[in-house]
């Protein structure tokens, strides 16, 4: 899962897409509305977590704008401004949800984990088996043989990468992309580092390197 943070506030932004990256998603940062709205229109992204009062474009803005362009993305709307008529205006202009500052980070993960299972239903079933491996990417659980194994999130996520995808090829550009967020400037290897990761976990013939073009999850 992919989010969109656009919070002017550099300090709660950059709060926020460290603890939401410890929680498994790719997050990216923008700290202005028309960028947030440029992104967010560019990007495929899975939710995004918008500001209302933020410099270039307020959020009022940027979500209509996104709407009206016939853009689905959740959107979480977070503002200081408090009363029913600034609740009122985000969700008229499509919001999903409005949360008002301060706020508890639990209750802001657990609103943004609502609007994606929302998001979600109905669609295909989240529980993914490919032989004796079992993936439930609600759940974030793993089976292999019936036996649970314990991933990292990062892990998971480049699994969860792979079993949507079952039988492609995912390209490591791909992967890095949808995992690591568009700021990482690292390594690129470190996606070879997971994989040899999982194939410890699930089994080396799980996974396969197709050279020159990326990884393929297989069936056994």
């Amino acid at each position: 899962m992919r989010l969109l943070i656009v919070e002017d506030e550099k300090r709660l932004a950059l709060s926020l897409a460290k603890g939401l990256t410890a929680e498994g998603y790719a997050v990216d940062v923008v700290h202005d509305g028309r960028e947030g709205l440029h992104r967010a229109t560019e990007g495929p992204y899975d939710l995004v977590i918008l500001d209302i009062m933020l410099p270039g474009m307020n959020g009022y803005r940027v979500c209509a704008a996104l709407r009206a362009a016939g853009h689905e993305v959740p959107i979480l709307m977070l503002t200081a401004k408090d009363g029913e008529y600034d609740e009122a205006e985000g969700l008229d202009t499509g919001a999903d949800d409005y949360l008002t500052k301060p706020f508890s980070y639990v209750v802001l993960v657990a609103r943004v984990k609502a609007l994606l299972r929302r998001r979600a239903r109905p669609g295909p079933s989240p529980v993914h088996v490919h032989g004796g491996l079992t993936v439930d990417t609600a759940a974030r659980r793993v089976l292999r043989e019936g036996v649970e194994v314990a991933l990292t999130a990062k892990e998971f996520a480049v699994l969860e990468h792979l079993v949507l995808r079952p039988g492609e090829v995912v390209a490591k550009a791909e992967i890095l992309d949808h995992v690591w967020d568009f700021a990482y400037d690292g390594d690129p290897n470190i996606v070879e580092v997971y994989i040899s990761a999982l194939r410890r976990k699930l089994g080396a013939e799980r996974i396969r390197t197709v050279r020159g073009a990326g990884y393929r999850l297989e069936a056994r």
